[in-house]
């Protein structure tokens, strides 16, 4: 299966539902909620005639935005990254999506370094890849408009190059397992009532070809891989964060064997892959400790080989090579990745640079392996290592603007203590000039999810923050996040929501400790959950915080479970706790920020998409008008054409400008 295909299981299909791995949206929404500072001349309230403001976004008490913060803006907004999308099944080049317009496309690269040959040209963000075994060059793509997330799967015949829909247009669709010969392949689609999430069959070149193979009803199942022989899929079943299943499906009677985690337990599944004879499954789960482990299940039996016992982190990236059988994994270390191949049932790490490895392949003839490589210092770029050597291979040279990359700064990890006495561990941009007498002000940077984790992607704001204008970035993994172990992930679940709105001010308490830190002038931003954490902070902290930026977040656990997409909502209720219940509905009132709008006394923006399917548009429009009512002024950005982040370039660029205006005029940045 390639690793194109697990990328947008993930990316798609899990991504509102099992954040563990960092997607793209989180890159992006880290982008645009810590936005940056410039000095600024009088701020005009006239956002009517703003002629650097998108058609898309109207807004309300904004500014308009000096034309020379866009100029000064304008290199980091520039900066862009490759992901590897997957290898050419001829052998010639590889797959990445960038972006050159306004949105990604895929581009085609035949050598290491070459041109990027531009494959796709829509306006909006596509991803996607080769079907397998096609020599013609055929590809399938996924798409959403304006992002709705009803995502649509698409045939690029290349030998026609023209473009056909395979899926009906409207509902959410994306893309399972497919064959090792490409001549089938699984979509999960919401289709038959918009809440459940069934299993077809689809022929990859033939639109109108889907035939529901598993009909759900309530439950989330999801094809994880297919068999070498085509007779069998591997499925998972997902329920929260903490808890998952696995089942075989024969593709001929349609009939589900589940599988048993050891001991009958309860617990997380990551990946999940055939091994090449499809005797046996290879498996990731936190059921033998606190982390996600590698394991090895004999179907026949059903008996688990462990094979990472002694790494003591999450196991978070695998890759199977369905001919040769070898197998290559990643590991998250605090946020950074360690790639490993396994000789016989030994893991043998591979000497790589640091930083974070996802979308790892074989390449078809199994001699090398490909991935993307992101580094705080530098943005995205597709790699390959040789097997036989170790040889690193770079495939793309992204643009950092015209910026000197001798000049990007990596973040430093600490730690800092809580109310009660747990250690929680962040990243801390340190600005060069920082000093006791010349103090920084902080701007901390609060992840989404909340089951996610900040890893540290390159992010051309944070280096413009850190090095143009000597503002400290510190970026706190609070408790409830991915990859520190499954009690670290429960500490926040239902009515401990508030412990990790405490680590924010043990945060602020450790920024009072720095001598060349500003505790005076601090802003907290996040994005989605991080946009909760924002607001959470405001009502508890507000004495300490000088702004808050709000960036498509949740304002009300209660609306936003009963508001969400039918397909999310029952995935949601696992994690925050189910409003219907009149206990939990009375611990949502009490700690929703939309119940506690007059405590909010600091400088507020809000920034929100109006298609967003995860967290309503009118999440965004109650506080706003919450807090306005108390009197205090709100900054407002609403997007016509987008979903839950800022994905087109335009709009991700005006908003960010914004935010520069916003912080100077409360943190006063020079």
């Amino acid at each position: 299966m390639p690793g194109w295909y697990r990328e947008l299981v993930f990316r798609i299909f899990h991504h509102q539902i099992w954040s563990k791995r960092k997607l793209d949206m989180y890159r992006s929404l880290t982008l645009c909620s810590i936005g940056l500072v410039f000095t600024l001349p009088m701020l005009v309230h006239a956002e009517d005639t703003d002629p650097r403001r998108p058609a898309a976004i109207t807004t309300e008490e904004v500014p308009v935005v000096p034309e020379e913060i866009f100029e000064r803006l304008n290199q980091y907004s520039n900066i862009r990254g490759a992901d590897l999308q997957g290898w050419a099944p001829d052998g010639n080049g590889v797959l990445v999506s960038t972006r050159f317009a306004n949105a990604s496309q895929l581009h085609r690269v035949y050598t290491p370094g070459g041109r990027r040959e531009q494959v796709t040209f829509f306006e909006e963000p596509v991803r996607g890849g080769f079907i397998p075994k096609a020599q013609d060059g055929s590809m399938l793509l996924s798409m959403s408009a304006g992002g709705n997330e009803n995502y649509q799967v698409y045939l690029f015949d290349r030998s026609s190059f023209t473009t056909e829909l395979l899926t009906d247009g409207k509902s959410r669709n994306s893309m399972g397992a497919i064959r090792d010969d490409g001549k089938q392949m699984v979509i999960s689609s919401n289709k038959r009532n918009g809440r459940d999430t069934d299993l077809y069959l689809a022929d990859p070149r033939m639109p109108d070809s889907m035939k529901m193979i598993f009909e759900t009803d309530g439950e989330y199942w999801y094809a994880a891989d297919w068999s070498h022989d085509g007779k069998t899929l591997l499925l998972g079943r997902y329920v929260s964060i903490n808890e998952s299943y696995f089942a075989l499906f024969d593709v001929e009677s349609q009939m589900r064997t589940d599988l048993v985690l050891p001991d009958g337990k309860v617990a997380a599944i990551g990946d999940l892959r055939f091994a090449p004879d499809s005797q046996s499954i290879y498996i990731t789960t936190d059921a033998h400790g606190e982390f996600n482990r590698l394991a090895r299940y004999d179907i026949a039996m059903k008996a688990y080989h462990w094979l990472t016992d002694a790494i003591d982190w999450d196991v978070s990236d695998l890759e199977v090579h369905a001919e040769s059988g070898q197998i290559a994994f990643a590991v998250n270390e605090d946020g950074a990745s360690r790639l490993y191949l396994l000789e016989g049932d030994t893991p043998r790490p591979l000497a790589l640079p640091l930083g974070i490895i996802s979308s790892i392949e074989f390449s078809p003839d199994g001699q090398h392996l490909g991935f993307t490589l992101s580094r705080p210092d530098a943005p995205s770029d597709a790699y390959s290592l040789s097997l036989a050597d170790e040889q690193l291979t770079r495939w793309t040279f992204s643009e950092v603007g015209g910026l000197n990359p001798e000049t990007f700064t990596a973040p430093q990890r600490i730690q800092f203590k809580s109310f009660d006495d747990r250690t929680i561990p962040a990243y801390y941009y340190k600005p060069r000039d920082a000093t006791p007498a010349n103090k920084a002000p902080v701007v901390i940077s609060i992840h989404g999810g909340p089951e996610s984790q900040y890893r540290p992607y390159f992010s051309g704001s944070s280096q413009y923050y850190v090095n143009d204008l000597g503002i400290a970035v510190l970026a706190p993994n609070v408790r409830g996040s991915a990859g520190y172990g499954k009690t670290y992930l429960k500490l926040d679940n239902a009515e401990l929501r508030e412990d990790s709105v405490k680590d924010i001010g043990a945060l602020l308490d450790w920024i009072a400790q720095q001598p060349e830190l500003d505790e005076s002038r601090v802003a907290v931003v996040g994005g989605s959950y991080g946009g909760y954490m924002v607001l959470a902070s405001l009502v508890h902290y507000g004495d300490r915080l000088k702004a808050g930026i709000d960036i498509v977040g949740i304002a009300s656990f209660t609306t936003f479970l009963e508001n969400t997409s039918a397909y999310r909502q029952d995935l949601r209720r696992a994690e925050y706790g189910d409003e219907r219940d009149p206990e939990m509905r009375a611990v949502f009132d009490r700690i929703n920020p939309t119940s506690n709008a007059d405590k909010i006394r600091s400088a507020l923006m809000v920034a929100h998409g109006k298609n967003d399917p995860r967290v309503p548009f009118s999440e965004a429009q109650q506080i706003a008008e919450k807090v306005r009512s108390q009197g205090r002024a709100v900054w407002t950005v609403y997007a016509e054409n987008e979903g839950h982040g800022f994905g087109k370039k335009d709009n991700s660029d005006y908003v960010r400008a914004v935010q520069v205006m916003f912080l100077k005029q409360h943190l006063g940045a020079e």
